[in-house]
């Protein structure tokens, strides 16, 4: 089986004011997706939330900025990696993959041996 990135972009901002139940069914649905994962026949190897961009320092070359370039128009707020038969069967499961406030993108891994 291939191994894919799950990317979830979402807006940080919607969940600085969110009512505490939003955060809690964001969390089920996230439950619910690492079970979905293997009764669609695919692996979850792992995921995480990622902190707020504020946090974040980026590299270019060798300048090291605090912070998120400007250019960045949208926000990355976790992932999943996963194993799964193709890039449909990627596909299949990443469409249930919550992003309550954005969107999920489905990157295949180079297979390096």
């Amino acid at each position: 089986m291939a191994q894919y990135l799950i990317l979830i972009y979402e807006d940080e901002t919607a969940y600085e004011n969110a009512d505490p139940a939003v955060s809690e069914q964001v969390m089920a649905a996230h439950n619910r997706f690492a079970e979905q994962v293997g009764e669609l026949g695919g692996t979850l190897l792992g995921g995480n939330a990622l902190q707020p961009t504020p946090t974040a320092t980026s590299i270019r070359g060798d300048v090291v900025t605090d912070g998120p370039f400007v250019e960045t128009k949208e926000v990355l707020g976790g992932y999943y990696l996963i194993e799964a038969k193709d890039l449909d069967h990627a596909l299949e499961i990443g469409k249930l993959c919550p992003a309550m406030f954005g969107g999920v993108e489905v990157r295949p891994i180079w297979a390096f041996e």
